[in-house]
């Protein structure tokens, strides 16, 4: 039976076309890619890789970046913490004196210190700082009595502050530390050498015999504030000729230098003393009365 190309297909037609090998490889294929994406998911794979790829170049909007970019920026925030933190320990436990102690404590950090480590801090300052900061006395209750559970370090501008602790968390005794009081006297001009070439204490060098019967005029309970560190010139060989006073103060002290006298060299060295002493010393110097 002849068929016309504008005839209607009929229902064999129509079975041929759709049960076609084209038809049948398209169907076999789109199956098997269908199955392959549920079994190895290659599509979330490709479009992941491609959108690594051009991450850089799309911009970087919207609420979960914005999630994202927070979340990580509080990660290396509490890393820096963390990090600081453990900076500041080391420091604190590496330092041989109070002053090592305040540089490696910045302004509004803190740490706890064990009461040995404060003991040894304390013994390594000259004897007349140690009076100066804490009575012996309370400082041998606080270390080796049962009242004191910790001992909390917290740095400030110029300082530190310390702290002791109970077992309730109060504070029992604070100590607040200037830079001034933590360093030892400066000896920079100690040494050989006479005060006539130190220009800090022109005018006002004295002989030695002068400079003491002033000294012995003081009241009694105020030299000790005047010649602080008697142990540094009673180690010092010769004989003291003169003695002069700095004409600056420096955290509350003056410097006082002494000139050493043996065998024909001449040797200046320095030690501090309280300004109000100082001050004291000048009126009789001056012959005024105090």
């Amino acid at each position: 039976m002849m068929r016309n190309w504008y005839d209607a297909p009929g229902p064999g037609e129509w079975g041929r076309r759709c049960f076609s090998f084209l038809n049948l490889g398209i169907a076999v294929f789109t199956l098997l890619l269908l199955v392959s994406e549920f079994r190895f998911d290659w599509c979330e794979t490709l479009a992941g890789r491609f959108l690594m790829s051009t991450n850089a170049s799309r911009p970087e909007t919207g609420s979960i970046w914005e999630t994202g970019r927070h979340t990580a920026n509080a990660r290396n925030s509490l890393n820096d913490i963390i990090h600081r933190k453990i900076n500041v320990e080391k420091n604190v436990r590496s330092a041989a004196s109070f002053t090592e102690l305040a540089k490696g404590l910045g302004a509004g950090q803190w740490v706890n210190m064990d009461k040995e480590q404060f003991k040894q801090l304390y013994l390594s300052m000259p004897p007349h700082a140690r009076q100066s900061l804490i009575e012996p006395a309370r400082l041998v209750w606080l270390l080796n009595g049962s009242t004191t559970a910790r001992v909390f370090c917290e740095g400030r501008l110029g300082g530190i502050k310390i702290y002791f602790i109970d077992s309730g968390n109060r504070v029992i005794r604070f100590i607040d530390l200037d830079s001034g009081e933590m360093e030892d006297f400066p000896r920079a001009g100690d040494g050989p050498g006479r005060l006539d070439t130190l220009s800090g204490f022109s005018g006002t060098i004295y002989p030695a015999d002068r400079f003491f019967e002033a000294v012995f005029k003081l009241p009694q309970d105020m030299v000790p504030d005047l010649i602080q560190d008697a142990d540094t010139l009673l180690n010092q060989p010769g004989t003291i000729e003169r003695v002069g006073i700095w004409n600056s103060t420096e955290f509350g002290y003056i410097r006082l230098g002494f000139e050493f006298s043996r065998l024909g060299q001449i040797r200046v060295v320095q030690v501090r003393a309280r300004e109000w002493a100082v001050w004291q010393l000048n009126l009789i110097l001056k012959g005024e009365d105090l």
